[in-house]
C-alpha cells in the first residue's frame, strides 16, 4: 500500500510538472515601425498566439527615425531588448557582416524560400544566406487624383518628367480648399526625406560619391535637384512640408489634400481601400518621374524581420518571423482585412493570386517597379556603392541623417540650398576621411 501510494503521488507530481511545462510561455519582444502593414500585423497577435500557445508577443511600435535609433543602439551594444527587429535592405548585410544577426539557414520546409522575389531575397542576404525575412517590399511611384487631372484638362504621360510634374502641380494647387499641388517627404532622416531626395538626385544625374569615394554633394546635379525640390514644395506643397514623412503624406493624400504624391508603392493598397481612403475611386498611378536619366529614379526597399544574435529566445523568434512572412499570413490578411491590405512585394505567389490581382489593379505595375530597380546601377556616372536611395556602407546612416537635416533647413528657408549642400559636403568629407575612405 505504501509503495502504491508513493507511486500515485509521484505520478501526480510528474503530471503537474508536465502540465506546468506545457503551459509555460515564452514572451518575445517585437520592435517595429508604425506603418500600416505593421499595425495590421500587430492586430493579428491573437491569431499567432492561438496557433502558438507557448509564445506571447510584446510589441514596441515606434516612428521610423526613433525605431532606427533605438534598434541600432541596442544591437551595437548587445542590449538584447528585442527578439525581433524590423529592419531594412540597408541594415541587413551590414549588421550580418558584424555578426549581429542570426543567419536564417534553418527555415521550415514549408516556408517556401524559393517563392520570395529574387531581388528582395538577395537584398536581405549575406554570403548567400538570408539574415532577415521580407515582411513587405516596395519601390516608388507617383499617385495622382484622376478627377482633378480631368477637370484641369491634364493628360498623364506614360513616363512623366519632373518638368511636367512641376507644371501640373501649378495647375492643381488650390483647385480645392486645402489642396496642395504635390506632397513629398520633407521630414529629415536618411530613410525619410533622403530616400526621396536621393532618387531625385539620381535622375538629375548626380551621385553621392565618385568612384574614389569623394563626396559630390555640392555638385551641379545636387544643387539643381535640391533647388528644384525646395522650390516645388515651397510653391505647391502643403503647409509644414518639412515635418511630413511617409505616414503624414499618406494621411494627406488619403484625405484628398494632395493632387500628386511620389512615394512608396506600398501605399497603394491603403489608398485603394475605400474604407481607408477618400480618393480610392479617383486614384491614378504612374511611374516615378524622371529628369536627365531614368537610372535610380525609383527606389528598392524591403522592411524585413530579423532576429538579433543577442536574443535569448531564438526558437520562438524564428516561429514568429516565419509566420509573419509566410504565404499563409498573406492569405490570412487577405481574408480578414481585404486583399488590398496584404503585404506587397515579397512573394511570387502573391502576384499569381487571382483574388489579389482582382482587388489590386496596381499589382503588376508595382511588381515591375520592384523588379526594374537596380541597386547596382543607380547613377548616370559610375559609383562605388550599392543602393538606390541609400549608400550601402555603415557610415551612411550618420551621413544621410546629417544631410537630411541640412536639406530640411533649406526647405524651411533657414539656409540657402548652396549653403546647405556646401555644409553637407564638408561634413561628409570629414566623416569619410575619419573612416579611412579618403587620404
Amino acid at each position: 500500500m505504501r509503495l502504491a501510494r508513493h507511486l500515485s503521488v509521484t505520478t501526480l507530481a510528474a503530471a503537474i510538472a508536465m502540465s506546468g511545462h506545457a503551459q509555460a510561455q515564452t514572451e518575445i519582444t517585437v520592435a517595429t515601425v508604425n506603418n500600416n502593414d505593421m499595425v495590421i500585423m500587430q492586430s493579428l497577435t491573437d491569431a499567432f498566439e492561438e496557433a502558438h500557445p507557448d509564445i506571447t508577443l510584446d510589441w514596441v511600435v515606434l516612428e521610423e527615425n526613433v525605431l532606427r535609433q533605438r534598434m541600432t543602439t541596442d544591437i551595437a551594444t548587445g542590449g538584447a531588448q528585442f527578439d525581433v527587429m524590423t529592419i531594412g535592405t540597408y541594415e541587413v548585410p551590414i549588421w550580418a557582416e558584424r555578426g549581429w544577426l542570426s543567419p536564417l539557414d534553418n527555415l521550415p520546409d514549408d516556408y517556401n524560400e524559393d517563392d520570395l522575389l529574387t531581388s528582395v531575397r538577395d537584398g536581405l542576404s549575406y554570403n548567400d544566406t538570408l539574415h532577415a525575412l521580407p515582411f513587405y517590399a516596395e519601390s516608388s511611384m507617383m499617385y495622382y487624383r484622376k478627377d482633378l487631372f480631368e477637370e484641369a484638362g491634364i493628360e498623364m504621360t506614360d513616363q512623366p518628367t519632373w518638368e511636367e510634374v512641376r507644371g501640373w502641380a501649378g495647375e492643381l494647387h488650390g483647385m480645392e480648399d486645402d489642396l496642395a499641388g504635390i506632397c513629398l517627404r520633407g521630414k529629415p532622416g536618411w530613410g525619410e526625406n533622403m530616400a526621396f531626395v536621393s532618387t531625385l538626385v539620381n535622375t538629375f544625374g548626380g551621385r553621392w560619391f565618385d568612384e574614389d569615394w569623394n563626396p559630390e554633394l555640392n555638385s551641379d546635379a545636387w544643387v539643381n535637384a535640391v533647388q528644384f525640390y525646395v522650390d516645388l514644395l515651397n510653391d505647391y506643397g502643403p503647409p509644414g512640408a518639412s515635418s511630413n514623412g511617409f505616414n503624414e503624406n499618406l494621411a494627406l493624400f488619403s484625405r484628398g489634400n494632395c493632387g500628386m504624391w511620389v512615394d512608396a508603392t506600398s501605399a497603394a493598397g491603403k489608398l485603394y481601400d475605400g474604407d481607408e481612403s477618400d480618393v480610392a475611386d479617383s486614384l491614378g498611378f504612374a511611374p516615378a518621374p524622371i529628369a536627365e536619366t531614368p537610372k535610380g529614379s525609383h527606389w528598392l526597399w524591403s522592411w524585413a524581420l530579423a532576429i538579433p544574435a543577442s536574443s535569448e529566445n531564438q526558437d520562438a523568434a524564428l516561429e514568429f518571423v516565419t509566420w509573419a512572412t509566410s504565404q499563409e499570413y498573406i492569405e490570412l490578411v487577405g481574408e480578414t482585412q481585404g486583399w488590398t491590405s496584404v503585404p506587397p512585394g515579397t512573394r511570387e505567389s502573391t502576384y499569381a493570386n487571382e483574388q489579389y490581382i482582382e482587388a489590386a489593379p496596381f499589382a503588376d505595375f508595382v511588381l515591375k517597379a520592384i523588379q526594374d530597380a537596380d541597386p547596382t546601377d543607380s547613377t548616370l556616372e559610375p559609383s562605388p556603392y550599392v543602393g538606390v536611395q541609400f549608400v550601402g556602407i555603415p557610415e551612411f546612416q550618420s551621413i544621410g541623417t546629417q544631410v537630411g537635416q541640412t536639406i530640411a533647413a533649406a526647405l524651411t528657408g533657414d539656409t540657402t540650398v548652396e549653403q546647405a549642400l556646401d555644409s553637407a559636403q564638408r561634413a561628409t568629407e570629414r566623416t569619410m576621411q575619419r573612416a579611412g575612405y579618403l587620404d
